[in-house]
């Protein structure tokens, strides 16, 4: 993160920063870096709220999560007082309160993730409440005195022996020995374990009631499921206290789940998936029902929306906020629950209306936790009130209740805009597009097409900033960005996520390049700069743009995307359910004649690699299965073997569908943005790779930087030789890049005598009152204010000296190690026998950051004086210093003083 100013000179321009705070420009590290919360919960008296704060971990290399609770009831400095509750390398996760709320629970990755962990709300160090051998995950209460939770069985005796073989083989079909997870609970109050499920099968997902009667679970009948799609998962209700168990669900639902039972425990609400090829998962819209435990029937809940639900819903008691699938946004609706039907109200937010997501409710669902933001907008946590009136329900805006990423604020953020067109047939397609930043009317930019995943995802009008998609980024770099939501993608109804069934590619290439006609006949783009970049089907989408049309784009950069569809139905995770739900069937299929389906072959890029030109590089993960692996090897060897354009291929060890790895999320924006830079904006140049940036030969280089007249430092103003001084921040305070060297000095004092090898030297054995004189005639020779630095700038300059004096023209240089005070005495008495200056020419060290600035000899070589302070008129070492962090350096001799300039 570029930092707006350094500490040391905080003084020099604290007025410019009151008046106005400068955009700093984007990083990889901002944008991979950024932090977010999840998982918050409300105390049972709405007082605490418990969350978690996922942050950047270097040592791990990975991100990890912490535990934070806010105070309701204490405010600090206009905001809610925030306590960390935890820190470290582990993470700590999935925290909940105690019923009376006196203490938090919660799991952690430390010690096999195997421990449930309390802490008491009024302080002090975590504590292990049990040990659960054989794991624990997805806690809910059970009623008032125990907690369920899913774990699997002791290891097997066939297991125990595999593991004292060492042996890791992997049996890819064995149903025999698909082990099952089970539902287990444990009481506080007794801590005891008991098995409450006793199903074959592995639980998929799971539900209690509120009065821990009934459970409602979901198990997975093969351990190929998501790519099988077949067999089915089953469901099952769980009457705890006659310990039966009931198959629901049997048929007509497709992939049910989101369970959440009702606060009078009379059913659950569910959702499943509306498609026209179930037997596939295919993809469709969500829908939501209502199962009744004494009819133990279904009612399916009327949205009276055709688009369905776009987020999901959360219980309001017995009644239910839904989230409804709206293009690039969703609208919140109120169902109010009466027997076995519902009545609907709008709910409305204000300013903050269709770009809200409901995070948490409080007990009495009163009070809620909820995130707003936009494409431009980061976001915001903010801490609202539901107030259901009689026509309308309304969220209030409230207020932001913790602050993440205050970095943000003072980025380069663009303007954006949901923009729609006409796409294939004819129908209407939406996007999001990204401006320049600083964009001005009238001018023609480069255009780059960031296509998303799915295919049925989509672009929505929120925050996307991400290692994968970094918007903001670009547009600073002068681009614009387009977001397209093309056929296929979710929250823009039914027909349109399933019309690319059978006809994948085919829509998707018209709407993404009707989309940039639209921005060339508007006059915003350059059609000769225009890239493509996207991951997953993004990437697949952005491989088929550059087949289709192999001279519009100077650039594509595809990561995890399929280029050969044969090899990836039995490699991919879901291939068998995904590419008969595209591609109509399997690829043995007879289809139109054919011995085979030939969708397999017509819509996979490999067969047309010949026609591309466009620099492509791409990325793939080595344990990827979403997007099989070597899908990323067969698109390298073909551009390679073809060699009509450069080609580079980014193999990440380990990693899945995406970079868990912080280093290798950077590492792909990186070199992406090379990319960019390169074949886009042809503004880069490579690095010379043997070049050390921290080195002597780059602080020789920057040294050279600086102004010179006939091997002598300074410039040349009316035939007079003065410092040069650099800007600490722009239109603020100047300051002296050398002290002032003899050779300057005699510029103004003719009768200054030196040796002239010693000209670059800073001139010493002078009065304060003649430093002082020379700033005036430099005053006055250049119409410009010099001074000397004033008491508080000495100070600040004197805390940044100390930090770097040892390394600079001390004693601690000439003794050629580092001194202690007990050697000063015969360390000096050695220095006797010196007859020379034991002064360097100016820039002999390495330079020091001074704001914007790049500053020398502020550790050492001569002291420097100051307008005065009392008797102190002098900060700074000098060549006969020592320095140790227990006292101020002694006062030097006049032969070591001299002084650096200050330009107002």
């Amino acid at each position: 993160m570029e930092k707006v100013l350094l500490l040391i000179l905080s003084t020099f321009y604290a007025c410019n920063l009151a008046t106005a705070q400068e955009k700093q420009s984007w990083t990889p590290e901002d944008v991979v870096n950024q932090e977010s919360a999840s998982n918050f919960e409300f105390s049972p008296n709405g007082k605490l709220i418990v969350w978690q704060k996922r942050r950047p971990s270097k040592e791990k290399d990975r991100f990890v999560t912490d535990l934070y609770l806010t105070r309701l009831d204490i405010k600090e400095k206009g905001t809610y007082k925030t306590i960390l509750l935890t820190q470290g390398e582990e993470s700590e996760h999935a925290p909940f309160f105690s019923k009376d709320g006196a203490t938090i629970y919660f799991l952690s990755s430390r010690e096999e993730g195997k421990k449930l962990w309390g802490m008491s709300v009024y302080g002090g160090e975590p504590y292990e409440v049990h040990t659960f051998e054989n794991g624990i995950s997805s806690i809910q209460w059970l009623g008032e005195e125990a907690i369920s939770f899913t774990a699997g069985e002791k290891p097997t005796l066939y297991e125990q022996k595999l593991k004292e073989l060492k042996d890791n083989v992997m049996v890819i079909e064995d149903t025999a020995h698909f082990d099952p997870t089970r539902v287990f609970s444990f009481n506080f109050t007794t801590k005891k374990v008991k098995r409450l499920t006793n199903n074959t099968f592995p639980i998929m997902e799971y539900a209690t009631s509120e009065n821990g009667k009934y459970l409602v679970t979901s198990h997975v009948l093969s351990p190929h499921y998501r790519a099988d799609a077949n067999p089915k998962p089953i469901y099952y209700i769980w009457d705890l206290e006659k310990n039966t168990k009931t198959q629901i669900l049997k048929e007509g639902y497709q992939t049910p789940g989101r369970f959440t039972f009702t606060k009078d425990n009379s059913g659950f609400y569910f959702t499943s998936e509306i498609s026209s090829d179930p037997e596939w998962n295919g993809a469709g819209i969500s829908v939501l029902h209502f199962f009744d435990l004494k009819s133990m029937k279904v009612t399916d809940v009327n949205l009276d929306w055709d688009w369905g639900l776009g987020g999901g819903f959360d219980l309001v008691q017995n009644d239910v906020v839904v989230s409804l699938a709206n293009g690039t946004t969703n609208k919140l609706a109120y169902l109010t629950k009466k027997g076995t039907s519902w009545t609907k109200k709008p709910i409305q937010a204000g300013a903050y209306d269709e770009h809200l997501v409901i995070s948490a409710f409080n007990k009495d669902f009163t009070n809620l936790v909820y995130v707003y933001s936009t494409a431009s907008t980061p976001p915001q946590f903010r801490l609202g009130a539901l107030k259901n009136n009689r026509r309308k329900v309304e969220i209030t805006p409230g207020e932001e209740f913790i602050k993440l990423n205050a970095n943000l604020l003072h980025k380069k953020i663009t303007k954006t805009e949901t923009i729609s067109w006409a796409g294939a047939n004819d129908d209407e397609v939406t996007g999001i597009l990204y401006y320049p930043y600083n964009y001005k009317e009238g001018r023609k930019y480069p255009l780059i097409v960031a296509t998303h995943g799915g295919p049925s995802g989509v672009n929505m009008d929120r925050w996307q900033e991400s290692w994968a998609y970094y918007s903001q980024l670009l547009a600073e770099k002068g681009a614009f960005v387009l977001n397209t939501n093309y056929h296929g993608s979710s929250n823009h109804g039914l027909e349109f996520v399933e019309s690319i069934k059978g006809h994948y590619y085919d829509l998707e290439m018209i709407d993404i390049t009707n989309g940039i006609h639209l921005l060339e006949k508007q006059g915003k783009i350059d059609m000769d700069s225009l890239g493509a970049m996207g991951w997953s089907n993004g990437a697949i989408l952005t491989t088929m743009l550059t087949v289709r049309f192999p001279d519009m784009f100077k650039v594509a950069t595809p990561g995890a995307g399929d280029v050969n569809w044969t090899s990836d139905f039995g490699t991919c995770a879901f291939g068998v359910s995904f590419d008969q739900s595209y591609f109509e069937g399997a690829p043995w299929d007879d289809r139109d004649g054919n011995f085979f389906n030939m969708n397999y072959i017509i819509k996979s890029p490999l067969f047309e690699m010949e026609k591309v030109k466009t620099p492509t590089l791409i990325f793939h993960g080595s344990e990827d299965r979403a997007v099989p692996r070597d899908q990323g090897w067969e698109y390298y060897r073909a551009l390679q073997q073809i060699d009509k354009a450069p080609v580079r291929f980014l193999w990440f060890p380990g990693q899945p569908h995406g970079p868990q790895k912080i280093t290798h999320r950077l590492r792909k924006m990186k070199e992406e943005i090379r990319w960019f830079n390169t074949y886009l904006w042809k503004s880069y140049s490579p690095e010379n790779e043997a070049y050390k940036k921290e080195s002597p030969l780059a602080e020789l280089l920057q040294k050279q930087k600086s102004a010179q007249e006939n091997g002598l430092f300074g410039l040349v103003v009316k035939r007079k030789l003065i410092p040069e001084v650099l800007l600490i921040k722009k239109d603020s305070t100047s300051i002296g890049r050398f002290e002032v060297t003899n050779a300057q000095y005699k510029a103004w004092k003719t009768n200054h005598d030196f040796i002239p090898i010693y000209a670059n030297q800073p001139v010493t054995g002078i009065t304060r009152d003649e430093a002082i004189a020379y700033t005036k005639w430099l005053s006055s020779l250049t119409g410009e204010s010099y001074r000397l630095p004033n008491n508080t700038e000495a100070e600040a300059l004197q805390k940044s000296a100390k930090k770097i004096a040892g390394t600079e023209n001390v004693l601690n240089y000439w003794a050629g190690y580092e001194l202690s005070a007990l050697d000063i005495r015969a360390f000096r008495d050695k220095l006797d026998e010196v007859h020379y200056t034991m002064l360097m020419s100016v820039g002999s060290f390495k330079g020091t950051k001074v704001g914007e600035a790049t500053i020398y000899d502020l550790g050492g070589n001569a002291a420097e004086y100051f307008t005065g302070n009392n008797n102190k008129v002098i900060y700074g070492y000098s060549a006969i210093s020592y320095v140790d962090d227990f006292a101020d350096a002694e006062r030097p001799i006049p032969s070591y003083i001299g002084f650096r300039v200050i330009k107002n």
